[in-house]
């Protein structure tokens, strides 16, 4: 017996877009699930790139869109069963943010940790048009805003990196 529509943890729901849209689960933990979402992508990013990749600028490209693509419909899929229009618990869409200033970060912790502070104060601070890609509808608004700021990250990283002190 479904007693709320709106409970995630009631609602029939698909496993996978769940999986995806909570990254695993990191999207309950507390407090600010996007800070964990998106520092758990930065060490991930890390320890892989680090190790596995003789071309990690292609690779974050191809990582940053696979999740894009993949992020939302699970974005879509997670809204629509918990009937939350931009749920905090999907954070999804902190991990394609968080991907694109990573495509040009060196991979040495002090570039790392830039990207991570540039991401996530664009994230919070949604400065113009961020605020109005969240109006676009279901997993596309979700994904958009946060892959604008990503993007914004990306563009302040490459002037620090292009002509700024080395660090």
């Amino acid at each position: 017996m479904n007693t709320s529509a709106t409970d995630p943890a009631i609602a029939p729901h698909s496993r996978w877009a769940w999986l995806i849209g909570t990254f695993l689960g990191i999207g309950r933990v507390r407090p600010g699930p996007g800070t964990w979402a998106s520092l758990a992508t930065v060490l991930l990013w890390w320890l892989f790139a680090s190790r596995f990749s003789r071309h990690p600028l292609l690779l974050a490209v191809a990582v940053a869109a696979l999740v894009t693509l993949v992020g939302i419909p699970a974005a879509t899929r997670v809204a629509r069963e918990s009937g939350i229009k931009d749920p905090g618990f999907v954070v999804i869409d902190e991990v394609a943010g968080q991907m694109l200033p990573l495509i040009i970060a060196p991979l040495r912790w002090k570039y790392l940790l830039l990207s991570l502070i540039l991401f996530r104060c664009f994230d919070i601070l949604k400065p113009p048009p961020l605020r109005a890609l969240e109006r676009l509808p279901e997993g596309t608004g979700i994904m958009l805003d946060d892959l604008g700021a990503g993007f914004y990250a990306l563009a302040i990283l490459w002037i620090a990196l292009r002509f700024g002190p080395s660090l």
